[in-house]
Formats: structure tokens, C-alpha cells, sequence
């Protein structure tokens, strides 16, 4: 038999082109009885159905939506939160039928997937507003969500409180008596290392790194507190713990450490333990995001919570919404989300 194609099983069950064509993609328009015949006499000739590609050029959809990052993609399927906000974007689109495409930022080999991979939409979640994968996106025209991103006018976008959540951690050192406070926050933007000047250098940062350290400030600068600070590029516990090793190594070093996420924290319990120091009674730590890490530690971590599976599902339902939308022609009001965050007291910060 010669290659089988969507007229073959036509033939095969005396029908037409079109009601085969439906079978695979309108089911709705035709009886189960009839559907079934057409089904198992695609599988007799060994038809997989119509081509994935040539369908979505006739229904003007590639039933796709991208959510990109500027870390590596194993970030998605290693980090906790990430893990979570991912589940829950696509347990949001669980009853769409849209399947989810996750995209580098980065550029390989002249292939920038945010311009080359097929797509009805996508997020954006903690991406650099320069970077060109995201300039590609808006070149498109196709809908967008931001997630943890400056919000701009014409695009969604879905943030929470980190400012006011590290202002919370920051108050509640200093209201357990710290005056030497160590600061480590994440980011590949910007300068590495020891921050000297944080105030001025925080604002150029993006928005996750830039709020957080602003809120730690916020706190810290009214009790007349100078911190120290170091930033590191990724969100490493092993890096954290380099740095925690460099800060809690001086003459002056300090009583309790901010983190600008859970993961942070962690490296610095274990520089702690590398120098022989006990948490909290030698070191307070502070970290953020409420993740699984913060109830794996010893002791559990006194930490910031965001809700990160609700932010996963504002975000997918932003983006559904803005593309039936466009799909209908019509305009409809841009939200911006920001949800608030929560201080939990556990057993890593105490009195200094």
C-alpha cells in the first residue's frame, strides 16, 4: 500500500475529506457512531491523522503557548518554586487543550526560540526587559503575560509584594535586636560580588532583586543600619554558601543574614556549619519564598511566603483570557496583579 493519507480512509468508509478531517479535530460535528468507524479505520490503514502543522495553518492556531526564562531550562524541573509555578500553569490549561512550550532566553547556534518556535501566546516570567528573545516576543504581536517583571502598560502582568515582604524580614531582625546585618541577593544583571552602595545600585536591577533589596533597606536604613552585601548570579545554594564563607569570616561579622530566597538561606547554614558557627544562636538567617527548602532545613527557616501556585494560575488565566480576546477582535482592560506576602517565624532568626 502507498503512502495513506486523510482520502484514503475517506474512501475506506465512503465519506468525505472533510468528515474524516473532523473526526481527528471536530468531534463535536459528528455522531459517536460514526466517529468511532472513522477512528478504527484510520488505525486499520495506520493513519495518525492530519499533519499537526498543516492544521494549525487552517485554523489560523498552533494550540501552543510558551512561557519564557532567562534561566537554563533545568532551572524549570530543579528549583521548587519553579516546579510549582510551572504545575500550576499547566493544570490552568489542563481543560484548553493548549500545550505548553518552555523557551530559553538565550540564543543557540543563531536559534532564538521566542522568534522561531510556534505559538498563540506566551509569559514571561523573570526575564531581563533588554534581552532580545523578549524584544522578539513583542515583535510578534502575539498575547503576553509578565511574571515577576516591571509591569508596562499594554501587557498583563502578575507580581507579589516582594518589597513589603523583605521589608517584614528586615523589621523582624532588627526588632530581635541585630545591628550587624549581612544582606545576599541573586541576579545575573549587574555587578557581582561585595555591593557597596546598595541603595543606588539596587535600582538598577530587575524587579525581583531590585525590590527585595529596596525592602530589606526600607527596614534597615530608618534603624541606622548599614548592611553588607554580595551578589551572586545564580540562585545556587553552593554559591551562597562561598559567599556566607566570605561574609561570616570578617572581624565584624554579621549577626543575622537576609536571603533574598530559601535556597540562598540554605548555603548559609551550611557556611555556618563549614565555620563552626551555631543558627541561630551565633547567625540568624532570613530567606524567602516559603519553599519545600524552608521545612528540609535544620533549623526550619524563618522566611517570606508568596503564593506561588496562585500566581501560576493568575498568570495562565491572563494569558487565556487576553487570547480569546484577541481572538474575538474585541479589547478588554489590561490587569496587573500583585498579591501580598506573608512573614513566616520559624526556628533559624533569633535574639543577637
Amino acid at each position: 500500500m502507498g503512502r495513506v493519507t486523510l482520502q484514503t480512509v475517506a474512501d475506506k468508509v465512503g465519506v468525505s475529506r472533510m468528515t474524516v478531517s473532523n473526526a481527528f479535530s471536530r468531534p463535536d460535528q459528528l455522531s459517536a457512531t460514526l466517529r468511532t468507524r472513522i477512528l478504527d479505520a484510520a488505525q486499520e490503514l495506520g493513519y495518525a491523522g492530519p499533519d499537526p502543522a498543516a492544521r494549525a495553518l487552517a485554523r489560523g492556531s498552533t494550540g501552543a503557548v510558551g512561557v519564557l526564562l532567562t534561566s537554563s531550562l533545568t532551572y524549570a524541573f530543579s528549583d521548587d518554586v519553579a516546579v510549582r509555578f510551572f504545575g500550576a500553569i499547566a493544570q490552568e490549561l489542563s481543560d484548553t487543550g493548549l500545550a505548553l512550550t518552555l523557551l530559553n532566553a538565550e540564543t543557540h547556534n543563531e536559534v532564538v526560540q521566542a522568534r522561531d518556535v510556534a505559538m498563540d501566546g506566551a509569559i514571561v516570567y523573570a526575564c531581563t526587559p533588554a534581552t532580545e528573545s523578549l524584544q522578539w516576543l513583542r515583535k510578534r504581536d502575539i498575547p503576553l503575560v509578565y511574571v515577576d517583571q516591571d509591569p508596562v502598560d499594554d501587557v498583563p502582568s502578575v507580581n507579589v509584594d516582594d518589597r513589603a515582604g523583605a521589608r517584614a524580614a528586615a523589621e523582624h531582625l532588627v526588632g530581635l535586636g541585630h545591628r550587624r546585618i549581612g544582606i545576599l541577593v541573586a541576579g545575573t544583571d549587574g555587578r557581582q560580588g561585595l555591593v557597596p552602595d546598595l541603595a543606588s545600585v539596587a535600582l538598577t536591577w530587575t524587579r525581583t532583586s531590585r525590590e527585595r533589596a529596596l525592602g530589606y533597606l526600607e527596614a534597615l536604613t530608618p534603624a541606622g543600619i548599614e548592611p553588607i552585601a554580595h551578589r551572586q548570579p545564580n540562585n545556587s545554594d553552593q554559591e551562597a554558601r562561598e559567599a556566607a564563607r566570605l561574609l561570616l569570616s570578617g572581624d565584624h561579622r554579621p549577626t543575622g543574614i537576609l536571603c533574598y530566597s530559601d535556597v540562598l538561606a540554605r548555603g548559609v547554614l551550611l557556611a555556618a556549619e563549614d565555620l563552626g558557627l551555631r543558627v541561630p544562636d551565633d547567625v540568624s538567617v532570613i530567606g524567602f519564598d516559603d519553599s519545600a527548602v524552608a521545612l528540609s532545613t535544620r533549623p526550619q527557616l524563618t522566611t517570606v511566603r508568596q503564593d506561588v501556585p496562585l500566581k501560576g494560575k493568575a498568570a495562565a488565566a491572563a494569558l487565556i483570557a487576553s487570547m480569546q480576546t484577541r481572538r474575538a477582535g474585541g479589547s478588554a482592560e489590561v490587569p496587573h496583579h500583585v498579591y501580598p506576602t506573608t512573614l513566616v517565624v520559624r526556628d533559624s532568626a533569633g535574639p543577637v
